[in-house]
């Protein structure tokens, strides 16, 4: 039978070494378990002043009934302090992930990891970063000072100097001895709202933002799409030309040897595979036209193309077939709802011109013949006029034609060797393309809202980016920790940091005791492997910003 019992005490003692005396006051928990009592150091207060041991030592004493200190001495009263639930919480999952040993202990890593923590709790500016420490237990908690935005600036700077040797240092912590041999890699562009950013050009907008300037941001991952490189470039960079950058950055950064990088056809293409390293290889896909010309050249077969993977070589290139019937059913809806459209405006302008003698056949024929082009129906549709009446001729043919390749894609790879490597492994590898599509939602717009970009110069944006990949890394630890809790990552930090210690104030001297979550938030911190302590410091420290309010102008 195993009996455990904590009790959590200050052991405050003194002792002399070389002729001088010391003392030491430990916060500790003391427990019995099989007959034995046992001690735990949960906290260093030597550097605390007499009043905060003493106050700390007062709150323990009556963490059963906080309500019995109202008694104690007229000096003495409570009231709510800061958040200290989800905070808490990052700080533990960053050491556990080996960020916070990354950036190290100086005053601008951990001005960083605030700016980690407050990405992933409320997204915004520098300034509201500032604004949101004023609620949480951050100086206490990350051991920080006092600061303000100019602060959080410098730290930017301080990290963008150093991004190289987090990421590496990540890397050496998260693999060990055994890097991976895969890598997915991405690109997306994220538009800006100014136009004064460093890094901002015109260029290919994803978003669909028109007139927007933009940056392009490359993401690269292990198998599972863990982020382990993130790189921003100039707006209109090619996606073609980031590519060298990653493979650089693996061989040299990272060690790699024997590796596979996984990316989309409008990432590895011939060029790039002509300069991969000698023992590297690639995972990628080919387009329609492509698929077209090689049944017409015979390198394969349209029966290959089917629910179950099929695999074939032509040269040396492995293909990997697969139809998706899903696909194939969505593709062919589309096209005849865009055919019902056409067919729906032709009878439309046919009734407007039966209905007003004096509209012109030609204006109609034109405005139906804009709408077949805006569908992208101009292979499949002719439109022409006979009298009064406007037609449109469907090419069935083709349409019937262009239906043969739907849901039909086509994976290519030089990892010809099907003993090494399945076809079945090699598809599933490419599908894993969502995970980094998937990591850009996160990061761009769902949790993380990397816009908007609050600063204007390039190695500031580049800081910005890659805050919100390392915060990003937490998200993707908390969702998979938290998938059995039916929360999101949001909701489950919103309950987290609604949970206050509870601040002892006993003359001049305070501490902060943390109370018990309630259960909803008990079951997370439970996922997620972390306990939060009885009490913490209470340093009060104020974080204020830099910007003073104007005060109001009196009406003489």
């Amino acid at each position: 039978m195993v009996y455990c019992v904590v009790t959590m005490f200050i052991d405050d003692q003194t002792y002399k070494r070389g002729g001088k005396t010391y003392r030491r006051v430990l916060m500790r928990n003391s427990f019995r378990t099989n007959g034995r009592v046992l001690h735990e150091t949960v906290a260093n207060l030597s550097k605390c002043d007499d009043e905060e041991i003493e106050a700390l030592k007062l709150a323990l004493k009556h963490k059963g009934d906080l309500q019995s200190l109202a008694i104690v001495s007229e000096d003495v009263m409570t009231k709510q302090g800061q958040s200290v639930g989800a905070l808490f919480l990052l700080r533990q999952l960053a050491k556990k992930l080996g960020i916070t040993r990354a950036l190290g202990g100086c005053r601008e890593a951990k001005l960083v990891l605030w700016l980690v923590f407050s990405a992933i709790m409320e997204q915004g500016s520098r300034l509201s970063a500032v604004r949101l420490a004023q609620r949480h237990a951050v100086c206490e908690l990350l051991n920080l000072d006092a600061f303000n935005e100019d602060d959080l600036y410098a730290a930017m700077d301080w990290l963008e100097e150093r991004q190289a040797t987090v990421e590496r240092k990540l890397f050496a912590h998260r693999y060990g001895e055994e890097p991976p041999r895969l890598y997915l890699y991405d690109v997306t562009s994220s538009y800006l709202e100014g136009t004064q950013n460093e890094l901002a050009a015109w260029g290919y907008n994803r978003d669909g933002k028109k007139g927007k300037l933009q940056i392009v941001i490359g993401l690269l991952t292990d198998s599972m799409g863990r982020p382990v490189s993130i790189e921003v470039f100039p707006g209109n960079t090619n996606d073609l030309s980031t590519f060298g950058n990653q493979v650089k950055k693996v061989q040299e950064r990272f060690d790699g040897q024997n590796v596979v990088f996984v990316g989309d056809r409008g990432m590895i293409k011939g060029p790039q595979i002509e300069a991969l390293p000698e023992d590297f290889h690639y995972v990628s896909a080919i387009s329609k036209p492509q698929i077209e010309k090689l049944l017409t050249d015979g390198v394969f077969q349209m029966e290959l193309f089917d629910e179950t993977v099929c695999e074939t070589i032509g040269g040396n290139i492995r293909y990997i077939l697969r139809r998706n019937p899903v696909r194939a059913r969505e593709l062919a809806e589309t096209r005849n709802d865009k055919r019902a459209s056409i067919e729906t405006l032709a009878e439309r302008k046919n009734k407007h011109l039966e209905e007003h003698p004096r509209a012109q056949p030609g204006v109609a024929k034109r405005d139906l013949q804009t709408f077949v082009e805006k569908l992208k129906f101009g292979r499949f549709a002719k439109v022409r006029y006979r009298g009064r009446t406007v037609l449109v001729e469907f090419d069935e043919d083709q349409i019937a034609e262009a239906g043969n390749l739907d849901g039909c894609y086509a994976i290519k790879t030089d990892l010809v060797d099907a003993h090494e490597v399945g076809a079945q492994e090699v598809h599933d590898r490419y599908m894993e393309l969502t995970e980094v599509e998937w990591a850009f939602r996160t990061m761009k717009t769902v949790l993380l809202e990397m816009r908007g970009i609050f600063v204007r110069k390039e190695g500031r944006t580049r800081a910005h980016v890659f805050i919100i990949m390392l915060a990003y890394l937490l998200a993707f630890e908390l969702r998979h920790l938290w998938q059995d809790q039916e929360v999101t990552v949001e909701e489950g930090l919103r309950d987290l940091a609604e949970l206050c210690a509870t601040e002892v104030i006993v003359g001049s001297a305070s501490a902060q005791t943390v109370p018990e979550p309630r259960d909803s938030g008990k079951a997370l911190l439970k996922a997620a492997g972390v306990s939060l302590p009885d009490a913490i410091a209470c340093r009060n420290v104020k974080v204020v910003t830099r910007k003073k309010l104007v005060p109001e102008r009196r009406s003489s």
